[in-house]
C-alpha cells in the first residue's frame, strides 16, 4: 500500500475547508449542543433573528427565542425524540409565519395553521407572520359600532364595540367559556368572522364545544385553533399569535372579526415554562420579566382601522382565570390594565343560580355608551343604578322585618331585574328583544308578576309583541331609536298581554 504523501493531504483537507466553508456560508449551518424538555441550543448560527424559524436534519421545526453570546436557544414545534447533541440545524432566513386564506372559515387548525379536522388540506391565499406590529395610532378609527353578544346584562350595561378589547374573567367554572360561546352565536347573518383560540384545554372540552358550534350553525363562520393541554408548550405560546394573523389577515380586507382567547393564563404559564427552560431570570409568581409585554403586544393588535386601511376591525374576548376570586394576582391585573374593561363572573353568583354570573359592580366597559345604539341607550338609562341602589338595600335589609313601602317596591323591582338578567345558554336576544324587555322592566310592569313566573312571563310578553305588533321590532332594528311613541306602543301591548 503506498503512502500518500504529506501534499495530497494538504490539497484534500484545502478543498474540504474550503467547500464546507462555502456551504455554511450559504446555508448557515449549526449543531445542536444541548436538548431536551423541548428546547435546543444551538452552535454555529451567528446571523440568525429572534422569532426565525430554523429546521432539523429530521425535518422539526424550531422557533429562535434566545440569542446569546456564542448560542441560540430555540422552542421545538414537535417531539425533541430525533434529535440529538450533534444534530445539524439550517437557517431558513424565514420569521415564524402561518398561511392564512378564507379557505379555513369553518376548520379545525393547529397552532401551525394545519387541519386537524380531518377533512383534508385547506387551500391557502397569503402566508402572514404570527408577530406583527399593532396598527398605530393614526391608523385606528375610534369605537363606535356595537358587537352586540345577545346577552341582556352585558350589552345593557357594558356593552362591546367592534375594535374593542373586553376582558372575561372569574374563577374556574363561573361560565367564562360560555359568554364567549354565545357571542360568537349571536354573530350569525351579521357578517363577523369568529376565531376561537383554545390554549392549554382539554381535547374534549374543545370538541363539545365544537359540536355545539355546529348544533347551531355557527362553524359557517368560525375558525377554530386549538393547542391542547398535550401539546407542547412552544405550540401553546404560538397559537393567540397565529390566531392573531389570520384574524388580521381579513381584518385588512375591510371585514369585522371577533377573537376569542380560552385562556390567556395557561398561555401566560406555557410562556413561563418556556422561559425557566430557557434559564431566564424569574420574576413575580417565576414569571419572566416580559409577561406583560407578552399580552400587550397581542391585545394591541386588535382594533378598528381606519377607512384608508378598510374600515375592518377586530375585537378581541381574552379570557383569564382567577385563584378564588383574586383579581388582585399577577396576570389578571396585567390583563385588566391592557383591556378597555373587563366582565367579571363570580361563584357566589353562579352557584346562586344567577347565570350568566356578571358581578354589576365589579364589570366595567371602558369603552361603554360610545359603542351603544341610541335605543339601547336609552332603554337601559337608569338599570345600572337600580341594580346597585338594590344591592345596597338588601345589605341593610337583610336583618329587618318591617319595611315601609317604597323600600318593598325598590327590593321587589330589584329583584326582577335580577331575573330578568339570567339567561340561558345558547339563546342570545336580538337588539328589540333587549330594548322591549328594558322598557317593560322600567316601567315596572314585571314588579307584580310573582317571581318565578317573570321568565316565563318575558317569554310570552316578546312572542306576544312579534305576532301581534310586529312594526314596533322593525323599527328598532332598523332605525336604532327608540322614540317616545314606540315606548308608548311597547306599554301598551305590555298592557294588553298583561290583562289578557
Amino acid at each position: 500500500m503506498s503512502a500518500i504523501s504529506a501534499s495530497d493531504i494538504i490539497s484534500i483537507l484545502k478543498t474540504e475547508v474550503e467547500n464546507f466553508n462555502w456551504d455554511a456560508r450559504e446555508r448557515e449551518v449549526g449543531t445542536v449542543i444541548w436538548v431536551g424538555d423541548g428546547i435546543a441550543t444551538i452552535y454555529g448560527i451567528d446571523h440568525a433573528m429572534y422569532g426565525e424559524i430554523v429546521v432539523f436534519d429530521n425535518g422539526v421545526k424550531g422557533m429562535v427565542q434566545d440569542i446569546r453570546k456564542n448560542e441560540i436557544g430555540c422552542i421545538l414545534f414537535g417531539s425533541d425524540t430525533g434529535i440529538k447533541e450533534g444534530t445539524k440545524v439550517t437557517r431558513t432566513k424565514k420569521k415564524a409565519g402561518i398561511p392564512v386564506g378564507s379557505g379555513y372559515i369553518g376548520r379545525i387548525i393547529n397552532a401551525l395553521g394545519e387541519p386537524v379536522d380531518g377533512k383534508g388540506e385547506i387551500p391557502f391565499e397569503d402566508y402572514r407572520p404570527i408577530e406583527e406590529e399593532a396598527p398605530g395610532i393614526t391608523q385606528r378609527k375610534s369605537v363606535n359600532t356595537p358587537l352586540e353578544t345577545g346577552i341582556l346584562s352585558i350589552d345593557s350595561m357594558f356593552p362591546i364595540g367592534r375594535g374593542q378589547r373586553e376582558l372575561i374573567i372569574g374563577d374556574r367554572q363561573t361560565g367564562k367559556t360560555s359568554i364567549a360561546l354565545d357571542a360568537i352565536l349571536n354573530q350569525k347573518g351579521k357578517d363577523v368572522i369568529c376565531i376561537y383560540v383554545a390554549i392549554g384545554q382539554k381535547a374534549s372540552s374543545v370538541a363539545k364545544l365544537v359540536s355545539t358550534l355546529e348544533h347551531h350553525g355557527a362553524l359557517d363562520y368560525t375558525i377554530v385553533l386549538v393547542s391542547t393541554a398535550s401539546e407542547p408548550s412552544s405550540l401553546q405560546y404560538i397559537a393567540p399569535y397565529a390566531g392573531t394573523a389570520l384574524g388580521e389577515y381579513f381584518m385588512y380586507q375591510g371585514k369585522d372579526v371577533l377573537i376569542v382567547y380560552d385562556d390567556l393564563s395557561k398561555h401566560a404559564v406555557a410562556y413561563r415554562a418556556l422561559s425557566l427552560l430557557l434559564e431566564r431570570p424569574p420574576g413575580r409568581e417565576a414569571y419572566p420579566g416580559d409577561v406583560f409585554y407578552l399580552h400587550s403586544r397581542l391585545l394591541e393588535r386588535s382594533s378598528r382601522l381606519n377607512d384608508e386601511l378598510g374600515g375592518g376591525s377586530m375585537t378581541a374576548l381574552p379570557i383569564v382565570e382567577t385563584q378564588a376570586g383574586d383579581v388582585s394576582s399577577y396576570i389578571p391585573t396585567n390583563v385588566i390594565s391592557i383591556t378597555d374593561g373587563q366582565i367579571f363572573l363570580e361563584s357566589d353568583l353562579f352557584f346562586a343560580g344567577m347565570r350568566p354570573a356578571v358581578n354589576v359592580g365589579l364589570s366595567v366597559s371602558r369603552v361603554g355608551g360610545a359603542a351603544q345604539t341610541k335605543a339601547m341607550k336609552k332603554a337601559s338609562g337608569s338599570i345600572r343604578i337600580d341594580l346597585a341602589q338594590y344591592r345596597e338595600m338588601e345589605v341593610f335589609t337583610q336583618f329587618s322585618s318591617d319595611l315601609d313601602e317604597s323600600t318593598k317596591q325598590q327590593l321587589q323591582h330589584g329583584n326582577v331585574l335580577m331575573e330578568l338578567l339570567k339567561q340561558p345558554l345558547a339563546h342570545p336576544l336580538s337588539l328589540h328583544e333587549q330594548v322591549m324587555t328594558l322598557c317593560i322592566a322600567n316601567n315596572r310592569i314585571f314588579d307584580a308578576v310573582e317571581m318565578k313566573d317573570v321568565k316565563e312571563f318575558q317569554r310570552g310578553i316578546l312572542e306576544f309583541l312579534d305576532r301581534e305588533y310586529p312594526q314596533i321590532g322593525y323599527e328598532i332594528e332598523e332605525k336604532k331609536v327608540l322614540t317616545d311613541e314606540l315606548v308608548e306602543k311597547i306599554i301598551e301591548a305590555a298592557k294588553e298581554y298583561k290583562s289578557r
